[in-house]
């Protein structure tokens, strides 16, 4: 099973490290890892989006990930 996970962070430099561990926990199950924010010249949003393309059950991971930020997920 293959899942795609989109994971919305609002405060991205506070939460930066405890999104990596967990990031880092399940590392073995995740193929592709994109982040997303807002930027340029001059300017860096502290918005973001992270994009996980998972191999496997994703439920350890998105139960983990549920405590913290909004989640949103895709089977394909």
């Amino acid at each position: 099973m293959q899942t795609i996970i989109g994971i919305k962070l609002s405060e991205r430099n506070k939460e930066a490290i405890k999104l990596q561990e967990i990031l880092t926990e399940h590392g073995c199950i995740i193929n592709t890892r994109i982040g997303l924010h807002n930027g340029g010249e001059n300017i860096c949003k502290n918005e973001g989006l992270i994009l996980l393309d998972v191999n496997g059950d994703p439920t350890e991971l998105v139960n983990k990930l549920k405590l913290h930020w909004e989640i949103f997920t895709q089977e394909y």
